[in-house]
Parts: C-alpha cells; sequence; structure tokens
C-alpha cells in the first residue's frame, strides 16, 4: 500500500512554486488556476505532466485538496509549478477555514516534504 503525505497548502506553495501559465485564459484560484475546460484544458494536456497539479473537492465537502498530476474526478482547476512534483505522493489541504501555518509549523512541514521529495530520486 502506497503512503500518501498529508500536509497543508502553505507548504505547496512555499515548497513548488505555482504560477500563472502566461497562456491562462482564465483568472481563478487566485490567478494562478487553469479552467477543467477549453484552451486552458487543452494547455494543461501539453505541459509536462511533473509540473501539473489538480485541485479537487474533498470527500466531505468542506475542504479542497492539491494532488499531483492531472486529474477528472470532483477537479476543481489545475495548477502549474517551477518544481516538479517527480511522481511523489503527497496531497496538500486547502481548508475553508483559512488558516496559514505558523513559521514553525511551516518549517516542519517543508522538512517533511523535503525528505519525502528528495526520496523520489
Amino acid at each position: 500500500m502506497i503512503q500518501v503525505t498529508r500536509l497543508h497548502e502553505d507548504a505547496f506553495y512555499e515548497f513548488f512554486k505555482p504560477y500563472r501559465h502566461p497562456q491562462a485564459k482564465h483568472d481563478i484560484w487566485g490567478g494562478y488556476g487553469l479552467e477543467t475546460f477549453g484552451d486552458d484544458f487543452q494547455l494543461v494536456r501539453s505541459l509536462d505532466l511533473d509540473y501539473v497539479w489538480t485541485v479537487v473537492d474533498g470527500d466531505s465537502g468542506d475542504d479542497q485538496w492539491i494532488t499531483p498530476g492531472i486529474r477528472y474526478v470532483n477537479r476543481v482547476c489545475y495548477l502549474v509549478t517551477e518544481i516538479p512534483h517527480r511522481g511523489l505522493e503527497v496531497d496538500f489541504r486547502c481548508s475553508q477555514q483559512c488558516r496559514s501555518l505558523t513559521s514553525l509549523g511551516l518549517k516542519r512541514q517543508l522538512n517533511k516534504l523535503v525528505r519525502a521529495w528528495t526520496s523520489t530520486h
């Protein structure tokens, strides 16, 4: 059984560095997102999948998750990052409560993420 690391979205933004793709046609997910249809979706399919992430709705409906690769079920939008995920089994929780990590909490999560990411290659 594959162990999926679950972390806070702050660690995702800090480590993987998402950006607004210059060819994005819509302004979603704080300007970072690519839509799940039309030109944006065609763009996503043309990109190196190691840099593509999917934002999906959680099972409970309260939270959303950022997960590596292209997903189709419960997808909200796609994100592109500067740093590749390299097939890392990780999900980042985007809580509806919008609470950011403390600097110590972020440091701990980044350390955990770096250990998991470096072990993939």
